[in-house]
């Protein structure tokens, strides 16, 4: 049924209907859901006061509009909502074992080492496995995600553990939320001398979000005021409860430095993972599971660290990993040795794939290799859209034209590389949460995993873009192109580093602010006629001093009469001078302006920046 018109347009009414998009659509995408033509929809764009193209991504809140304005709900559909059916559309079920309780196995826990920056996540992690992890690390922080299995024996029986070790300081909120949902266990590291800190408390809800047991180990026990007793205390008050007070979650006493009661925490979280958690898997269907890192390696291309969370993967299956696909060329375990299969929760390095993919992105295994390049390529493109709908800024017909003069919204272009893809990720969202007022704006125009490229200082001269460099360095004659284009790279190896030098940049992109200072004061006693020079005031300079050159405005009877003046001459007695000071005698010419009276005031000021805050 034809609409009454919106605007002029004659255009189907929702009559309250639904109508299904994914994040990133085009007006065409909702013009085929409405049967309605796509120019008709730029055109009620246009009266709304925005200007979009048919076929550009739109933000979610323009497509709400739309649909508002012609009476229907729009309903976004989330990305793993649109994955689910876009695997349903190749007959794959994912996220569910296959078969009945019989095909069910026993699968060890995969445990993510939470807590505060500078508790010792990194050092326990070290001790468990016994080989030094920190020594590598920028700073002392742990910069990658990397997967690890280890054994313990509970009950003269053995039994195995996957780490996940996860970046460990504020920034990277949104990797270990994504570490949580695929862990079984978390344990929370907290040092006995500090006890319950802000990440401490930021970990901990992460943990309860993902709805995972949590196994507190309390670190430092060796060190000068610690205290274990304390932290059991004030953990308490966010329900975590020691077994020995009555509650349900085991603390382990430890010192990671020293060694301590490692084997006691592995056996804590074995018993735990028995207690309330059913960890079992089908170990025949085909692979799936979640890409932890991953990162361009100089001789091995596209490598993925892999967590397998139900079936087997096997070397020569054709995988799909986010938007990268390819066959398994080689696989290696954590200690760098060749295996031929991975079964449940075994975390492995894998060769093969035709780019870097995600942290956080799932895998799943694909019969043939064209299935493969379909999804991957579906994928691709629904982050593309996606990314150019967040990248859109909403700009009306109203303050189009100010936007676009220079300076109405000044805007900070990067270009981000560096050698992991998890690394990137969390580097990117620490900049893109910078919160340094709306005059700014701080926009990611690439991101990527290897070297610094001449394809990268191409696109940064083209948009004016500065180029970070995360562990990694520019490759070939991108340096002389680079210094020939005049194009700004930076290198860093800790991330922190980064985030304040771009803090700091942004900073001084703001417009800067001004305030009056001012100089002096002249109380005119006299004034001298000067055919050439036009009237000359015979001054007593009352306070501060009188420049030559600064501004100044006239004050009578309390009043200014006259503003945005100079002080064009300065002369004491038959010299040119540059300045008066306080309590000296001298002559001011106002240039032009001779409209001036014995007891008026000259009062100099001039305008000075004020810092940014």
């Amino acid at each position: 049924m034809q609409a009454p018109s919106v605007g002029g347009i004659m255009l189907p009414r929702g009559n309250g209907a639904k109508v299904r998009l994914s994040r990133g659509a085009s007006l065409t995408d909702f013009a085929e859901k409405i049967n309605a033509n796509p120019a008709s929809l730029v055109q009620v764009m246009l009266n709304l006061g925005e200007m979009v193209t048919a076929t550009q991504s739109v933000s979610d809140e323009t497509l709400e509009l739309l649909a508002g304005e012609m009476n229907y709900v729009v309903e976004i559909v989330s990305p793993e909502e649109e994955d689910r059916e876009l695997l349903e559309s190749f007959d794959i079920e994912f996220g569910e074992d296959e078969g009945g309780e019989e095909m069910l196995v026993a699968r060890p826990p995969v445990v993510t080492v939470m807590g505060h920056v500078d508790h010792g996540k990194t050092r326990l992690l070290d001790a468990i496995r016994k080989t030094n992890v920190i020594a590598g690390e920028a700073g002392g922080i742990t910069q990658h995600i990397g997967a690890y299995q280890v054994s313990t024996e509970v009950n003269d029986e053995e039994r195995r553990i996957t780490f996940i070790d996860t970046p460990g300081h504020e920034a990277f909120t949104a990797m270990r939320a994504r570490g949580a949902k695929s862990t079984d266990i978390a344990i929370l590291v907290v040092a006995a001398n500090d006890g319950v800190m802000p990440q401490t408390i930021e970990a901990l809800n992460h943990a309860k979000a993902a709805d995972v047991p949590i196994v507190v180990a309390v670190n430092k026990i060796d060190v000068e005021g610690a205290d274990p007793t304390k932290v059991r205390g004030q953990l308490t008050e966010f329900g975590l409860v020691a077994e020995e007070y009555g509650g349900d979650t085991m603390f382990v006493d430890i010192s990671a430095r020293q060694g301590t009661n490692i084997e006691q925490l592995l056996e804590a979280v074995v018993l735990t993972a028995d207690a309330s958690l059913d960890l079992r898997a089908n170990a025949e269907q085909d692979a799936q599971g979640i890409a932890i890192e991953a990162h361009l390696d100089r001789g091995r291309g596209a490598v993925a660290t892999v967590l397998v969370q139900r079936g087997t993967l096997r070397v020569g299956e054709t995988m799909v990993v986010g938007d990268a696909y390819g066959r398994v060329r080689a696989m290696l375990d954590d200690k760098g040795n060749n295996v031929e299969e991975a079964g449940p929760s075994t975390p492995v390095l894998v060769l093969g794939l035709t780019n870097v993919p995600g942290a956080g992105d799932n895998f799943l295994v694909v019969d043939e290799d064209r299935t493969a390049r379909q999804i991957a390529e579906k994928r691709a493109a629904r982050e593309r859209n996606a990314a150019f709908a967040k990248r859109t800024r909403r700009v009306s017909l109203e303050d189009l034209d100010k936007v676009l003069k220079a300076g109405e919204v000044q805007q900070l272009n990067l270009i981000i590389k560096g050698d992991a893809s998890g690394s990137v990720e969390a580097l990117e969202s620490s900049l893109l949460q910078l919160d340094v007022g709306e005059e700014v704006d701080i926009r990611v125009l690439h991101r990527g995993v290897g070297a610094v490229t001449e394809s990268d200082i191409n696109l940064a001269s083209g948009s004016d873009a500065i180029v970070i460099g995360f562990n990694v360095r520019a490759e070939g004659r991108a340096t002389q192109m680079a210094d020939r284009e005049g194009v700004d790279v930076r290198y860093y190896s800790v991330i922190y580093q980064a985030i304040e030098e771009i803090e700091a940049a942004l900073k001084g992109m703001l417009k800067p602010e001004y305030e009056e200072v001012e100089l002096g004061t002249a109380e005119i006693r006299e004034i001298f006629r000067s055919s050439k020079l036009g009237n000359i005031a015979g001054v007593l300079i009352r306070s501060g001093e009188v420049k030559r050159n600064t501004k100044a405005r006239l004050i009578r009877d309390g009043k200014v009469v006259a503003e945005d003046l100079t002080i064009q001459g300065l002369r004491r007695f038959k010299d040119d001078v540059t300045e008066i000071r306080e309590g000296f005698e001298g002559g001011i010419n106002l240039g032009n302006y001779n409209d001036i009276k014995i007891d008026d005031v000259i009062a100099t000021y001039e305008m000075r920046e004020k810092p940014r805050g």
